[in-house]
């Protein structure tokens, strides 16, 4: 997976400590377990072959480094929006 820069990224983790960086969205949820609480959304691309894998069956696996598992949520994000057409470009 390739890192995406998520839409409406507040901030910038690791990128100070020598990371690529990854894009966060800090947000406020409604979790039906745990009430409101804070949350933090970022975006992934797969790469071609790992799209070729998705679309023939495989699964999307979840790594969490440590030994306490907190909880998380994954999801499809919304399909981006197309380019604006520029005058004098031919497609």
């Amino acid at each position: 997976m390739m890192i995406g820069r998520v839409r409406d990224a507040t901030r910038v983790l690791g990128k100070s400590q020598g990371y690529l960086g990854l894009p966060v969205r800090d947000e406020i949820v409604n979790d039906g377990t745990a009430g409101m609480c804070t949350s933090m959304v970022t975006a992934w691309y797969p790469s071609v072959e790992e799209l070729k894998a998705l679309v023939n069956g495989a699964p999307v696996h979840l790594r969490v480094l440590g030994a306490a598992h907190p909880p998380v949520k994954i999801e499809v994000g919304p399909e981006p929006e197309p380019l604006p057409k520029t005058e004098g470009v031919q497609e």
